[in-house]
């Protein structure tokens, strides 16, 4: 599977309903042989194969189309089934509710993983910090 962009979340990004800027967008680790992306999923509700507590995207970079963070996210103390992508999503704090924005299996330093109970830490496109591109 290829990185890709929810279907639902680009209807809500035409239609207004999604603004990354000022919404909550969190991270989260996903074992591939739990869950397997389908453009059809919504909601957050939809992942399974969830490892560690999912993290903040901080700070969140807007240029040229792209949603970007530079920062390297860390995922404190994680153990678990082993890492091959991450699920990006608008948290609202209740898992039907939050929608899904991207998958992403390739482009990210310091994937696939297996947790070892240490912190596990992940960096966006290195050069550019880049998550993805509309």
């Amino acid at each position: 599977m290829a990185n890709a962009i929810y279907l639902k979340a680009k209807e809500q990004f035409l239609q207004g309903g999604i603004n990354l800027a000022s919404s909550t967008v969190r991270v989260a680790l996903v074992d591939t042989a739990t869950y397997t992306y389908s453009s059809a999923h919504e909601f957050y509700s939809s992942v399974s194969g969830v490892v560690g507590a999912p993290q903040i995207i901080t700070p969140k970079l807007f240029a040229n189309g792209t949603f970007a963070c530079t920062a390297t996210l860390t995922f404190p103390l994680v153990s678990g089934a082993s890492v091959e992508a991450l699920v990006i999503y608008v948290d609202t704090g209740t898992p039907a509710t939050s929608r899904l924005i991207a998958y992403l299996d390739t482009g990210v330093t310091g994937l696939p993983v297996t947790p070892n109970g240490n912190d596990i830490t992940l960096v966006f496109a290195p050069s550019t910090g880049a998550i993805f591109t509309l």
